[in-house]
């Protein structure tokens, strides 16, 4: 099955109002910038969003917080190095936060990519993070129960693909990607090269093409980072 399409608002259109959208990245590296500005494109709004942080500059995440398109975040870090724009929205009471530990949202989306409701961590006891939450003893340390977190869509990128959907990951952009693939309805990946059918060393695959719905290729995907120094906003 071909599962490749020329653009990505032919993907990004299946998004709709009040969707749970996970994108991948840290900070720029692995991050789907041309997926995301294909999100602001098609105008979806009350999203929520989980990712490792809230945005930076005026592109990417935070543009899509400018355009007033995010209801929550679900992040570990909100106040990166130019978080304006989720800054001014949080201020102003436009935006909700759920603060969630780094190795703990990790966990939280393989949990639910692998079907798993709930696990328990040391992270975060004793703290506001985990009030409310249950706590139970385990070899006499206390530890917090956490829940799954689970996507409708997820946008990630990707280095190699095929028309299968097997794909593969430049380095350390590989971080939070794989992970969102399995725990999404939907994956939809941009990948800076389109391989055929055979090509990608099947040892080599990272992401299996049973995780992937949709995939574009985008041969010279933007850099957030270069993107930043330049002072470019998005739309």
């Amino acid at each position: 099955m071909d599962k490749t399409l020329r653009n990505p608002g032919q993907a990004i259109a299946q998004i709709p109002d009040g969707a749970v959208v996970m994108i991948g990245g840290f900070g720029g590296a692995g991050a789907p910038i041309e997926l995301i500005h294909a999100l602001i494109d098609h105008g979806a709004r009350d999203l929520t969003v989980i990712n490792n942080n809230a945005g930076n500059g005026r592109i990417g995440i935070a543009a899509m917080i400018d355009a007033g398109m995010v209801a929550k975040m679900i992040c570990s870090f909100p106040r990166s190095s130019d978080a304006r724009a989720f800054n001014e929205k949080y201020l102003a009471g436009e935006i909700e936060l759920e603060l969630v530990p780094q190795g703990t949202l990790a966990e939280r989306i393989r949990a639910g990519g692998a079907g798993i409701p709930a696990f328990y961590t040391p992270t975060g006891f004793g703290t506001e993070l985990a009030k409310g939450k249950p706590v139970a003893e385990f070899e006499g340390r206390s530890y917090v129960q956490e829940r799954w977190l689970k996507a409708d869509f997820a946008l990630i990128k990707a280095e190699l693909g095929d028309p299968h959907g097997n794909l593969t990951y430049n380095k350390t952009a590989r971080n939070f990607n794989p992970l969102m693939c399995a725990a999404a309805q939907m994956t939809i990946a941009q990948v800076s090269k389109l391989v055929t059918a055979g090509e990608i060393d099947p040892e080599h695959v990272i992401t299996p093409g049973l995780f992937v719905d949709h995939l574009i290729e985008i041969p010279d995907p933007k850099q957030e980072e270069l993107l930043i120094r330049a002072g470019e906003v998005y739309p």
